[in-house]
């Protein structure tokens, strides 16, 4: 089972405001850093703040579609060096795509020393 366990430096949550947060929480005492994307309208919100780095998704004037736009989330992930995409719930957290999108691009993948 060892074998099999990820270990990531950078993760970009792929979603917005308390469950967002959590998830960085968590991540932050695995020593794990954030990314976290946010719309022109969460642009004041927490999760953009709790995160060790936020990138704007999507135009201004489209509150929750970007936070739905897998490709554009897979390109910042790579752009930025994310080693997973944390999906959290609702949004993309059953997008088969996204799964599949991930596994394409090499995100989430094993450690290189394990």
């Amino acid at each position: 089972m060892s074998d099999q366990l990820k270990t990531f430096n950078r993760i970009l949550v792929a979603n917005r405001g308390e469950i967002a947060i959590r998830i960085m929480r968590a991540a932050s005492e695995l020593k794990i850093r954030t990314i976290s994307i946010y719309t022109y309208e969460d642009r004041y919100s927490l999760h953009r703040y709790k995160a060790d780095e936020a990138y704007q998704v999507g135009e201004d004037d489209d509150p929750l579609k970007p936070y739905l736009d897998i490709e554009e989330i897979i390109h910042l992930a790579k752009v930025k060096n994310a080693d997973a995409i944390h999906p959290g719930y609702g949004f993309l957290s059953e997008s088969v795509d996204l799964a599949g999108r991930c596994r394409e691009e090499g995100i989430a993948r094993k450690s290189p020393n394990k």
